[in-house]
């Protein structure tokens, strides 16, 4: 199995994390009008990953293909500088999240080197989507990307609730 699959299961778990324990129950991000905007962040940050976890659960991005995966990265890059801005301008972060956004900058940078590496071979070769089957972390990123998209779409709709609480 390729090192970058199991970088990104780590992503799925660290992150899992940060959200129910961080969000969900330290800081109780949907229920705050003043978070808002970091609810709106954090929904686009996990539809990248639902979208980064299903692309490469079963498949290798071939030749200009695998701009769509630098496209998600980069994404990912822009939103979490954001993100670190808004959440210290809104509220103090307790230490575990502290904590657990270390954990997780530094698995970025691991799973961006070693997707690179993958990226690179196979930017090489011509543009095409190949089937890659990863046995049961393929499953893994699957049921990861399932709960990334179902979880974008919650934190959506928290944002919407929450920017109009904020207005009333």
């Amino acid at each position: 199995m390729p090192p970058y699959v199991y970088a990104l299961m780590v992503h799925g778990v660290i992150g899992a994390l940060d959200v129910f324990v961080n969000h969900e129950w330290l800081a109780k991000l949907p229920s705050r009008p003043a978070c808002a905007g970091e609810e709106r962040l954090h929904s686009a940050r996990e539809g990248v990953f639902a979208a980064l976890f299903a692309s490469l659960a079963w498949c290798e991005w071939h030749g200009g293909f695998v701009w769509w995966i630098v496209a998600l990265f980069l994404a990912e890059m822009a939103i979490s500088a954001r993100d670190v801005v808004v959440e210290g301008e809104v509220r103090k972060l307790p230490k575990s999240e502290h904590l657990l956004h270390l954990f997780l900058f530094m698995n970025l940078g691991v799973m961006f080197t070693l997707t690179g590496q993958a990226l690179i071979a196979w930017h090489a070769l011509p543009s095409r989507l190949m089937p890659a089957d990863h046995g049961w972390a393929s499953w893994v990123l699957s049921v990861m990307a399932f709960g990334a998209v179902t979880w974008s779409l919650r934190d959506l709709l928290a944002a919407r609730r929450l920017a109009r609480m904020a207005l009333q």
